[in-house]
């Protein structure tokens, strides 16, 4: 399938708001443009003022615009891993033509009988994401569009997440002017984006440690199996800082990123200055002593997550774990979690020109997920929107040759209706001044039967 196009990825975080504008070309991405702004009404990854949390992802959105120079509209929007829920479902439908080649409806109307779950009154359908394919009993199948048989059955999984999270993501972006493409779970399209192929077979644990919290995410057979969310992340590492040094949480956060070591020993026993409330002169503090703090913090943290990871046997996996987020840019995080964890750990780092910190790996992978996301995944995701439109007229212009065609678009200068914004909906890139989004509705969901087979 041919995703080009420009695409805007929107990652909240608990202290930035980060935007990413991107242009595919025949499965290559180009960065354009970044925004990036400090956050506000945003708690733990989780947005908790929809007025405020708007208003800063405007700023984000305009900065990103100026840098990329064109309107931005609409934005495909990452939702953490608080309270996702993952579990298998199945789903079968009997083909009315035994002649009839399996099509685009087919694909949808199974998709659809297989997300038919009932779900707690406080959860909603996130993702659904198809594992494999069963034609007549013939399993394994990836893609079952062209083939013929009397009976289609789905294999997948089922992505849910609380409503009120959601709820207030789609407000916040909503009510700052922007339509969302797409709602992304943040961990299903990290692992895709940080971890090889191999990673992803054999099994790895991609772990972002962000300001507000750390996620743990495990990925095995190509399938999100398990995450993991430890409410702490950088900002208690820096009001730890704050209050043993007995300065600001700005200058906390200033010292920490410029003398600050994950791990002590690999600190200096040079002094620097540290403004210190109530006194008119700097208090010189050591390296040493600024990264015991730190390490004393961190390692309760990953001590917290590796308990939970030992729980469903994440640590034996061969891949071992992968870090990013804005906590990894900490020196000497690999070397922490390699002694906590006691397996190998690496760190991911985005080498797009501009996009150089591991901060910016949720933003990108949120991207990457999009503009890699293949027909029949657009066609689950297709399953979960409303009867506002019916599938047979979302898919009209497909029936001759049964091959989706997600890229159709109106003019940017076209504003669609406020009652249209909140679902998925084709948008139009025009080159010079639009932002062309796919006109997809969400990305595959992953299956599992057992934790790691």
């Amino acid at each position: 399938m041919d995703n080009s196009g420009i695409y805007v990825g929107l990652d909240i975080g608990t202290t930035s708001i980060k935007v990413i504008v991107a242009e595919y070309v025949k499965g290559q991405m180009n960065v354009i443009g970044v925004g990036r702004e400090p956050s506000d009404g945003v708690n733990r990854g989780v947005i908790v003022d929809i007025d405020k949390a708007s208003i800063a992802i405007k700023r984000a959105v305009e900065s990103a615009e100026r840098k990329a120079n064109i309107q931005i509209h609409d934005v495909v929007a990452g939702i953490p891993a608080n309270l996702l829920r993952i579990e298998p479902v199945r789903g079968m439908i009997a083909i009315s033509d035994s002649s009839r080649e399996i099509g685009n409806q087919d694909v949808v109307e199974v998709s659809n009988a297989a997300s038919v779950h009932n779900l707690p009154p406080e959860q909603e359908v996130v993702d659904v994401l198809p594992d494999e394919f069963i034609v007549d009993g013939f399993d394994g199948i990836k893609d079952p569009r062209g083939m013929v048989g009397v009976r289609l059955e789905m294999n997948g999984g089922l992505i849910t997440g609380p409503k009120t999270i959601i709820h207030n993501l789609k407000s916040a972006i909503r009510q700052a002017g922007l339509g969302l493409v797409d709602v992304v779970v943040s961990p299903l399209a990290l692992g895709r984006t940080i971890l090889n192929d191999g990673e992803q077979d054999f099994g790895t644990i991609t772990l972002d440690l962000g300001a507000g919290q750390s996620t743990a995410a495990v990925i095995h057979d190509h399938h999100l199996k398990y995450t993991f969310v430890e409410q702490e992340g950088g900002q208690f590492v820096t009001k730890d800082i704050s209050v043993v040094l007995n300065t600001s949480l700005d200058n906390a956060e200033q010292i920490k990123q410029q003398y600050g070591y994950a791990v002590a020993d690999q600190a200096s026993s040079d002094a620097f200055p540290v403004n210190v409330v109530g006194q008119n002169e700097p208090v010189a503090v050591t390296e040493k002593y600024l990264s015991e703090i730190i390490e004393a913090r961190m390692e309760q943290i990953l001590t917290n997550i590796k308990k939970q990871l030992e729980k469903v046997g994440a640590l034996d996996m061969p891949g071992g774990v992968v870090i990013t987020g804005g906590g990894a840019a900490l020196p000497g995080i690999e070397t922490l979690v390699e002694r906590i964890f006691e397996t190998n750990a690496k760190l991911y780092v985005p080498d797009q020109m501009g996009l150089r910190h591991p901060a910016f790996a949720q933003a990108l992978a949120i991207l990457n997920y999009e503009g890699r996301m293949s027909d029949v995944e657009i066609l689950a995701k297709t399953a979960m929107v409303s009867s506002e439109r019916t599938v047979s007229e979302t898919l009209q212009d497909d029936v001759v040759d049964e091959k989706p065609k997600f890229k159709q678009r109106t003019k940017s200068s076209e504003r669609r209706p406020e009652s249209q914004q909140e679902r998925p909906k084709p948008t139009t890139n025009n080159s010079s001044s639009s932002t062309a989004n796919s006109n997809r509705f969400d990305g595959i969901k992953k299956w599992f039967s057992d934790f790691f087979d």
